[in-house]
């Protein structure tokens, strides 16, 4: 079939390649636009440009995609279907039905649980031990059209949201190449959302990742996971930020306040949390780099009952 790609980050980058790779053909990559990126805030271009220049696929970067010109441009290619996957722009009602096999979207959830934005962090951060990627047929609703195809994957006690988002990638890759060559046959079977037991994957912020110490432990550590490595979790710690990228959850009880130092000895930065202590293993002093809590307080004295705000 002739396919209309539209995707921007990294796993769209990845499902895009697979498609490559198949018996069908990729007609045009649709992204978004370049955007400034690191310290010298030059223009980058999204993964998805990058991978399909590469292959010379030609590549469109519409600022609004509402517009006359762009839904005549889209026309152009007479794709036979469009593949959405993380794209970042709503598709309207017109773009939804230009293709003969309209519109299907890679999901990097198990739908209906996790429509939005951020599925892969907020899986983790609830603490699920189970995910997938959902190919649906895409409607005017937010990841609410009908289900055709679905995949579950593990997570695991020590996945990171870039570790299961790695996963991820890799199923969608390869499951849009079978979901393609059923929909291309006119194998599929439709299967309707339960919309009441739909969960909403909110969108991330930096504010998010604020630790409470006053919560339990378990859950601060599934947070530390499920914001890693964006937008990251931190604390504060005599006036300073200090980001915290690896926490284990100790057996032993709570000694004090939550947010205060129980021991900063022998190498071992441990807090007391609601419940239980919890060990930081890789932090980050604002201004420096990543390091080992050994390292780190090797450079930075810290004693016992100080307290991470």
């Amino acid at each position: 079939m002739k396919v209309l790609f539209m995707g921007t980050p990294e796993i769209a980058a990845n499902i895009l390649e697979s498609i490559i790779n198949s018996n069908h053909e990729v007609v045009l990559a649709v992204t978004q636009e370049d955007k400034p990126k690191g310290r010298g805030k030059e223009l980058a271009m999204p993964p998805v440009k990058e991978l399909a220049l590469k292959h010379g696929i030609e590549v469109y970067q519409p600022h609004i995609l509402k517009t006359e010109e762009t839904i005549n441009k889209l026309k152009e290619y007479d794709a036979d279907i469009y593949v959405v996957a993380a794209y970042g722009k709503i598709l309207s009602k017109e773009i939804l039905e230009i293709a003969k096999h309209g519109c299907i979207n890679v999901h990097a959830s198990l739908l209906p649980k996790y429509r939005g934005a951020a599925p892969i962090q907020w899986s983790i951060i609830d603490g699920e031990k189970l995910t997938g990627i959902t190919i649906m047929q895409m409607d005017e609703g937010l990841d609410t059209g009908d289900m055709l195809f679905k995949s579950v994957v593990e997570i695991s006690d020590d996945d990171t949201a870039d570790s299961l988002h790695d996963k991820l990638a890799a199923c969608g890759a390869s499951l849009i190449v079978d979901a393609l060559d059923a929909i291309e046959k006119g194998d599929i079977h439709p299967v309707k959302q339960d919309n009441e037991n739909a969960t909403y994957a909110k969108m991330l912020s930096k504010a998010l990742g604020h630790i409470q110490y006053s919560k339990p432990a378990e859950q601060i550590a599934l947070l530390v996971r499920g914001l890693n490595s964006w937008p990251g979790t931190y604390s504060f710690i005599n006036g300073k930020s200090l980001k915290i990228w690896e926490v284990k959850v100790l057996d032993e009880d709570a000694t004090g306040t939550p947010g205060t130092v129980a021991s900063a000895d022998n190498g071992r930065l441990i807090v007391n949390t609601e419940d239980k202590q919890l060990e930081l293993l890789t932090v980050q002093l604002e201004g420096k780099k990543r390091m080992d809590a050994k390292s780190f307080l090797l450079g930075y004295k810290i004693n016992p009952m100080d307290v991470l705000e």
